[in-house]
This record gives C-alpha cells, sequence and structure tokens, in this order.
C-alpha cells in the first residue's frame, strides 16, 4: 500500500546504520517551514501548536529505514519469520475466533477472510504488536531528510488531518517506525481514503475495534482489485532452457500460454485442470534461476498494492493458505547458501553495472526493473542465467 514497509517484529533486531543526519537546530528550522505548509493545506494553529511543539527526531527511525527486513534478508529467512508454525497456529486459532465477523466482511466486500487474517498476521501478530512509535514523530523525522521525505510530508500531513478531523486524537496516533497504524498498519494517507466505521459507531477505530479493522483491510483490498474465491498464483516447475527474461517483468500472458512454454504445476494438478485456461498471470523468481518460481494472478498484484514488496506479497499468500488448512508449503528448495546483499552492496552493484555501461538507473540500492535490466544484459555477455537476480555472486563476477 504504500504503507509500513517493515515488520515491526522483526525491525527491532536491525543492525544500527552510519548515516550522519542533521544537527537538531537544522530540524527546528524545518519544524518552523513545514508548519507554514500544513498550515496552508487546512491544519489548524491548535493542532499544529498541540503535535509539533517539542517535536524532536527519533534516529531509530532512520536505521529501521535502511534495514527493511521485506528488502534486506533472504527472503526464504523472511518467509521462515512470516509463515512460522507459531505464526500458523495463532492465526488458525485468531481465524476460529473471529470466523463469524470474518467471514461477513468477506461477503461484504469480496475478500477472502484467510487473506483478511493473514495480513493481520504479518501486520502486528494479530494486534499483539502494533508499534509504539509515535507516528508525528517517527513521520517528521522521515519527512526532515533522507530517501524518503516526500513519504513523510504527504503522510505526516494526513496524521494532522486525522486530528483535526477528530478521527483520533494526538495520544492515539502510535504505530510503526514508518508511521503505519493500528492492527493492520494503515498509513495516515490510506486511513483517511479508505478506512471503514463497520458498527456505525462514528469512528473508524483501526486501533480496538476489530470490525473496523477487517472491513478497513477488506476495503483497501477490494478496491486494489481483489477478487474473492480468485487464486493469489501457485508455485511452477520450468522447463530446461527456460528464458528468465520473461521473469519478474510486467510481462503476463494465459494459463493456456505459459502451459504451452512448459511450465506445469509443481504441486497438484497441472495448471490446464487447476485453472480458467484463460485467466492471466506474471511470472516471479523471488530468489533468482536456483530458487522457487511462481506464478501469480490479479489478487497477488491486489496484495501488492499493499505493501510493494513480493516477499511481503508472497508471505501473505503462504500464510493465508495454512490459516485456511491448506497447505503453503513452497517444494522447491530456496537457495540457503546465497547472502543477501546489504545496501552498500547493491549500491556497489549498480555502480559496477555503471562503470561498465549498463545503464541500472539512479545507484540507490533499490534493486528496481532498471536495475534487473540491466544486471540481465550483463548476465547474458557473461553466459550467466539472466534472471536478474542480485546476489554476492553476481556482483563479485562485476567486479
Amino acid at each position: 500500500m504504500k504503507k509500513r514497509l517493515g515488520t515491526i517484529a522483526a525491525a527491532a533486531i536491525l543492525s544500527l546504520s552510519n548515516i550522519a543526519h542533521a544537527e537538531p537546530s537544522d530540524f527546528e528550522q524545518w519544524v518552523a517551514g513545514f508548519r507554514a505548509e500544513a498550515s496552508a493545506a487546512g491544519i489548524s494553529d491548535e493542532v499544529l501548536d498541540q503535535a509539533l511543539s517539542g517535536l524532536t527526531i527519533n534516529s531509530r527511525v532512520y536505521e529501521l529505514n535502511d534495514n527493511q527486513p521485506e528488502f534486506s534478508r533472504g527472503i526464504w529467512d523472511y518467509l521462515d519469520s512470516a509463515v512460522s508454525e507459531t505464526r500458523v497456529r495463532n492465526g488458525r486459532a485468531k481465524f476460529q475466533e473471529n470466523r463469524q465477523l470474518l467471514t461477513m466482511i468477506d461477503q461484504a466486500y469480496g475478500v477472502d477472510a484467510e487473506i483478511i487474517a493473514a495480513i493481520w498476521g504479518l501486520e502486528s501478530s494479530y494486534g499483539a504488536i502494533m508499534g509504539s512509535y509515535d507516528t508525528i514523530q517517527a513521520l517528521a523525522t522521515l519527512a526532515f531528510e533522507g530517501r524518503r521525505t516526500g513519504y513523510g510530508r504527504s503522510q505526516l500531513i494526513g496524521a494532522l488531518k486525522i486530528i483535526q478531523h477528530g478521527y483520533a486524537s494526538r495520544d492515539d496516533l502510535k504505530g510503526s517506525w514508518a508511521g503505519a497504524m493500528g492492527h493492520t498498519q494503515f498509513i495516515p494517507t490510506t486511513y483517511l481514503s479508505y478506512a471503514i466505521d463497520h458498527d456505525g459507531d462514528g469512528r473508524r477505530d483501526i486501533w480496538n475495534n476489530l470490525g473496523d479493522v477487517f472491513a478497513s483491510t477488506a476495503n483497501y483490498l477490494s478496491v486494489s482489485g481483489y477478487r474473492g474465491n480468485e487464486a493469489w498464483g501457485v508455485e511452477v516447475r520450468l522447463p530446461a532452457g527456460f528464458d528468465y527474461a520473461l521473469a519478474d517483468t510486467k510481462i503476463k500472458k494465459a494459463v493456456v500460454e505459459w502451459a504451452a512454454a512448459g511450465l506445469s504445476s509443481i504441486n497438484g494438478p497441472s495448471l490446464i485442470d487447476g485453472f480458467d485456461p484463460n485467466i492471466r498471470g506474471r511470472l516471479i523468481i523471488p530468489a533468482g534461476a536456483h530458487g522457487p518460481a511462481f506464478l501469480v494472478f490479479d489478487n497477488f498484484e491486489a496484495i501488492l498494492k499493499y505493501n510493494r514488496s513480493t516477499a511481503y506479497a508472497l508471505a501473505v499468500s503462504l500464510l493465508s493458505e495454512e490459516i485456511a488448512g491448506r497447505s503453503g508449503a513452497v517444494v522447491a528448495a530456496w537457495p540457503r547458501d546465497d547472502r543477501p546483499l546489504t545496501l552498500t552492496e547493491r549500491k556497489d552493484l549498480q555502480q559496477a553495472l555503471k562503470d561498465r555501461g549498463y545503464d541500472p538507473g539512479p545507484v540507490d540500492g533499490i534493486i528496481g526493473a532498471g536495475t534487473k535490466r540491466a544486471l540481465r544484459t550483463f548476465q547474458q555477455s557473461a553466459g550467466l542465467p539472466a534472471d536478474g537476480y542480485a546476489s554476492a555472486k553476481v556482483l563479485e563476477a562485476l567486479k
């Protein structure tokens, strides 16, 4: 969504960032300038006085921003935690405990109850860990400097609007280091646009009211294109000599076309027998050519709008299967001997590509479409599988 960009429980163990940040006096000047911007956006002086007075930087926010677990850990490690036995066991228990309410929300919004429960489990461990960061302070810290100042400013304005409209008090606004709040971790602008007052009590309470929590989550997914009773995707086996340029792109094909290209379901019925042959999907290989492959459909894309991380969307999908009593186990082996690149190493890889004449786009440590495209071109020239996967081995080959 937009939303919180790291799992709260995992974030607590991340290492300290070595980035130097500006002096407190600079932050005070920034707050003064931001106050004028917020005032122009319609925020009252009373709310600004209450929210911004005595505000300070929280340096821990910068540390966590540079080490988001969805991006800084091997996907296999992330999934081990996200779909752990404990999370599955607790998820099944919470699902049964709230089955009537979840079923009601499922029927009202057309979003599968187990998907709502899985997002609840990933975002806050079913309400056990919603975060204790001061949302205003966290967002002001992000807005002040760094690579996400635009996000921070827009979300800070949103948080101030929540206070101004009386949806929540200044003290209520607690959540993750990235400004996400409540049981399913809505950022302020998402809250303003999609939060639902399910029980009609005049509040959209995503902190305490599970009806509001589930309805808000389902509403966001529904608007994002989720359709109930349709598959999120399936693990597949790729044929020998497969063209990896077809993976991890925007290329979508009908199931019948993927089957004709040699893809097969790795477990259970064939693709043609298991799915509507005309359903369109794209192929993802989260750990490159030496790891599992998945054919994903529109519901997976809707989950990605909740959090733009393939690891996160896959975790939600697999956890939902387990909560529903189906197997969410990945069959193919992950390359656990591989080592994920650090932020510095990802930047080194991009710079090495650039130095060799391949254009990865900005040297920012974000392995996006541009970097993958440049990496594939290099891999082809070096006789490597052109999967666009940024690994330590590829970085070594580049250097």
